[in-house]
């Protein structure tokens, strides 16, 4: 008998009973963790660290994994590097933090041996396999001061890659064209509150480095510092993870060893980190989470809603507009006492929310909006994407400004989960979409 594969098939039924809907963490009792997730062709790539060993004292990790999703949602294994593979050439179970990244159709895997050294394999998929192509490491033990462990890599729009990594103190340095070599010496990031809120020696997880508009963002476990300048200096803003914005499940370390990232997919920014809440997980058995993020109108990121819901499918009876799975046409605006709606709607817009849960038959919309002014626009429901069955539609005229307004009216749809798009025609002028709800007006 495989007692470690009935381990982890008991460990699923029990979260799964928590929440049949449950999906976060997103591979729970598999040991996925320290994710980092890249978007190749519409299509999530996770890198991820591997707990090999349930209620082990000690980390034990002997090698790699990838796995993709189209959806956010399934999962699928895809492949693993392993140690032997690399410079290495042997066995170890320190296979540590990773990340990828890909330039002129070539994929190139950073990891750490432990906290010893960096290396970089090479692909011509994001799966492999894999080649080293300098047989060694590409930041060698004692390189800098700090630990070389924990690559996080930020590429800027034009190719130019950059590579950050340590722990306690940050460095970064450039990366040549060929994504293998060093292009400058490694710098140390000014920061002025590199230990967050608790205090020296808990808060040095895994540094991230990801740019959105004018403003640099470095982040480890779950704070974060904003620059102008991609060295910096980084000014610490705060923890993206907070005890009110995260279900009571979750809450057992709640911002203990996060090792996040961010990324980016179909208009959406998304927050991936560990997990060690869940029954069967601990210190050194972890899973991963996903969370939507949203950004202030100061640039400021609002701490994110940590749920067993996840993300890619949603529950009848509350849709926050703003966490769509893939949109156009439209901005995520931050309301004046709190919270996001959608916003600049236009003629053609559409917002796509799959896998929505609990859908009664000939289901009763609720939706909350606002306008600055006149809109004259119809609210067309459909069924799958914005070509699909339609589901209900709505006469929606406003001649004047309306500051928050609850519609409804009657879908015709049948019972079952249902991907659900929203779909505008005309005119929407100013319209905001706050939020949405099937079957019965959510009660604030």
């Amino acid at each position: 008998m495989n007692v470690s594969k009935f381990y982890f098939i008991g460990l699923t039924l029990c979260f799964l009973q928590l929440n049949l809907f449950a999906q976060n963490p997103i591979l729970p009792g598999k040991g996925v963790c320290d994710p980092q997730i890249r978007i190749y062709h519409n299509k999530a790539y996770l890198y991820a660290t591997h707990d090999s060993a349930a209620k082990s004292k000690t980390f034990v990790m002997n090698d790699w994994w990838i796995w993709s999703s189209s959806d956010l949602v399934n999962w699928k294994y895809e492949a693993r590097l392993k140690p032997e593979d690399t410079y290495y050439k042997k066995a170890t179970n320190q296979c540590w933090a990773t990340d990828a990244i890909s330039r002129n159709g070539k994929y190139y895997l950073y990891f750490s041996r432990g906290p010893k050294e960096i290396g970089v394999v090479e692909s011509d998929s994001p799966i492999g396999p894999w080649k080293d192509p300098v047989q060694k490491p590409l930041i060698a033990l004692n390189f800098t001061p700090t630990e070389a462990r924990d690559p996080g890599i930020l590429q800027l729009q034009d190719g130019t890659s950059y590579i950050v990594f340590g722990v306690w103190d940050f460095y970064i340095a450039r990366l040549n064209p060929d994504m293998v070599s060093l292009a400058e010496t490694p710098k140390k990031i000014t920061l002025d509150k590199k230990d967050g809120p608790y205090g020296p020696g808990k808060t040095d997880d895994k540094p991230f480095l990801h740019q959105r508009g004018n403003k640099f963002y470095l982040s480890w476990g779950c704070y974060y510092a904003m620059a102008d300048d991609l060295y910096g200096p980084y000014n610490y803003e705060g923890s993206i993870i907070t005890k009110e914005r995260t279900d009571s499940l979750f809450q057992k370390k709640l911002t203990y060893d996060r090792h996040g990232s961010f990324f980016k997919l179909h208009n959406q920014w998304y927050f991936a980190c560990n997990d060690q809440s869940v029954p069967g997980s601990d210190k050194h058995f972890r899973n991963s989470v996903i969370s939507y993020v949203h950004y202030k109108k100061n640039g400021e990121i609002a701490p994110i809603y940590l749920s067993q819901t996840g993300v890619g499918q949603y529950d009848a009876s509350l849709i926050e507009a703003e966490d769509y799975f893939s949109a156009s046409k439209v901005n995520q605006q931050e309301n004046t006492d709190g919270g996001f709606s959608v916003s600049a709607i236009q003629n053609g817009t559409y917002l796509y929310y799959p896998k929505v849960r609990n859908l009664g038959k000939n289901a009763k919309v609720f939706l909350r909006i606002s306008s600055l002014g006149g809109v004259n626009c119809t609210l067309n429901i459909r069924e799958n994407n914005s070509k699909g069955k339609l589901l209900g539609k709505y006469k929606l005229r406003l001649k004047t400004a309306e500051m928050e307004k609850t519609i409804s009216f009657d879908l015709k749809n049948s019972t079952g989960d249902k991907n659900i798009c929203l779909q505008f025609k005309g005119d929407p002028n100013s319209l905001k979409l706050d939020w949405f709800s099937f079957d019965k007006k959510p009660g604030f």
